[in-house]
């Protein structure tokens, strides 16, 4: 098995760069690679990026460009790092628009650079849900994994159930 995996920015990526001016978020590498690193995983993979965006800004031309990322690639299990305020959006947004794949949207809370993230945790549950599932779209957060037609947010909390 080949995991895609396609960063479009969010906090899970976000990074605290020193600048002469101070500190401020900017997107970098894919914190994707920290994370497969540490693993040292026993699957093939590849890390893409689509766009580097808070998710807020994310548009339906950002998301058609990710249709069309994942329509023109031969994997069929894909895992989508994504920021947490409109992954709904999105993944319903994909499942649309791709039946024959395998889509699994994560994010983080916390940048994955901080080191109480759970964005290693969310990584893992989605790597987890790609091995188990064929089809479909789906987001793992905070420890549960659900069709994104079946799970919910609480907006108080931020926390999705």
């Amino acid at each position: 098995m080949k995991l895609l995996f396609i960063q479009t920015g969010g906090t899970i990526d976000k990074d605290y760069p020193h600048t002469t001016k101070g500190w401020a978020f900017e997107f970098g590498a894919p914190a994707t690679e920290r994370i497969l690193e540490k693993l040292n995983p026993s699957f093939d993979f590849e890390i893409l990026t689509s766009c580097q965006k808070d998710s807020l800004e994310i548009t339906t031309e950002d998301r058609l460009d990710l249709v069309k990322l994942i329509q023109g690639r031969a994997e069929c299990k894909i895992i989508i790092t994504h920021g947490t305020d409109t992954m709904l959006e999105t993944g319903n947004f994909l499942k649309t628009h791709i039946q024959d794949k395998l889509i699994v949207i994560t994010g983080a809370m916390l940048p994955e650079r901080f080191s109480n993230s759970e964005a290693p945790i969310n990584i893992g549950c989605a790597i987890a849900t790609a091995n188990l599932q064929e089809k479909g779209v789906f987001i793992a957060m905070h420890g549960i994994v659900k069709p994104v037609s079946e799970i919910k947010r609480n907006l108080e909390t931020g926390k999705y159930y």
